[in-house]
């Protein structure tokens, strides 16, 4: 959780003065990138946490309050990105950030998607040709205690 608010914290600073310096907000595409990277990632930490099924057993404390204080510096920093869009960005500026955070959240989650899919069906190939070695593996072994029965080894 530090080190997402850590890392949202520099690139937010990084974006701010850029753009009260009068930079375009294509020359900050990396540092947003990262805020809204660590956004998620700091949202999805909370949610996994909250979801977990060890922690509800067990009885964990999920240091919600410290979740939930990140989670509001992040917002209240984001609210004031988008006034400084809107006070130095050209017009519709603010509406084409909010566009394009979207579309960067949505492309991030087809890819966790696609990187889940992807594992699984690793794991479903290397299951099978694990399973396919042992088996053609008893076979061999039984092939060679049958020909030591019949004396043929």
């Amino acid at each position: 959780m530090i080190a997402e608010l850590a890392a949202f914290n520099a690139a937010f600073g990084v974006v701010k003065q850029a753009l009260s310096n009068g930079r375009d907000i294509a020359d900050c595409a990396k540092q947003i990138g990262v805020m809204i990277g660590a956004q998620e990632e700091c949202r999805a930490k909370s949610e996994k946490k909250s979801k977990s099924i060890w922690f509800a057993l067990a009885g964990k404390d999920t240091n919600d309050f410290e979740e939930f204080m990140a989670l509001e510096k992040m917002k209240t920093q984001r609210a004031e990105l988008l006034q400084t869009l809107q006070l130095y960005g050209r017009p519709g500026l603010k509406d084409d950030f909010v566009k394009f955070e979207a579309d960067a959240r949505k492309r991030r989650r087809e890819e966790a998607e696609e990187a889940k899919k992807q594992k699984e069906k690793f794991f479903t190939w290397f299951a099978v040709a694990l399973l396919s070695s042992i088996a053609i593996g008893i076979f061999v072994v039984m092939v060679y205690l049958i020909g030591l029965e019949r004396g043929r080894w």
